[in-house]
């Protein structure tokens, strides 16, 4: 019988870290991965999780907990952030950012009128080599907001988030 509760015990505990939700699609490199295949597919180099700049996201987003307002926080490094209900995981929160792609036009490095362009671009800025994120649940309606912090900043007017080969 010991060995039987020893035996649900380790598999209990293995069900639970790997599918465990709240853990599960949101570590750093989650982030990376969905940061990074973006970035690959315009030809620009991959971007490194920053714990400075994570620290900073992280801060953020405590701060932010209690009533999950979309407000920029006006700190040093670049910024995307989204809300959401459900389980708005890390690679959610990336992919929808990116779906601004298709409001891009490199050719005249503008965004298409009345569409949003900068989150993406954002993620795909060449120059921005340091991301740090951060994942809380909402303490007012119980949503999950994300923040990407990127050192350094990008988007900048006039300039292109990476130069097509």
């Amino acid at each position: 019988m010991g060995s039987f509760k020893i035996f649900l015990a380790v598999f209990s505990f293995i069900h639970l870290v790997i599918f465990w939700p709240s853990g599960a699609q949101n570590s750093k490199q989650d982030y990376l991965d969905v940061h990074n295949a973006a970035r690959a597919q315009v030809g620009v180099g991959p971007i490194a999780w920053d714990d400075t700049v994570a620290g900073y996201a992280h801060d953020v987003a405590n701060y932010t907990k209690k009533d999950c307002n979309l407000r920029r926080s006006g700190g040093p490094y670049g910024e995307n952030l989204a809300e959401g209900s459900g389980d708005l995981t890390a690679r959610d929160a990336v992919n929808l950012w990116l779906t601004e792609k298709q409001f891009y036009d490199y050719n005249s490095n503008t965004c298409a009128q009345g569409q949003a362009c900068s989150h993406y671009t954002q993620v795909v800025w060449n120059r921005s080599v340091g991301l740090g994120c951060a994942r809380v649940q909402c303490t007012n309606n119980g949503w999950w907001f994300v923040i990407c912090s990127y050192y350094p900043s990008g988007n900048y007017i006039g300039q292109r988030p990476y130069l097509q080969l």
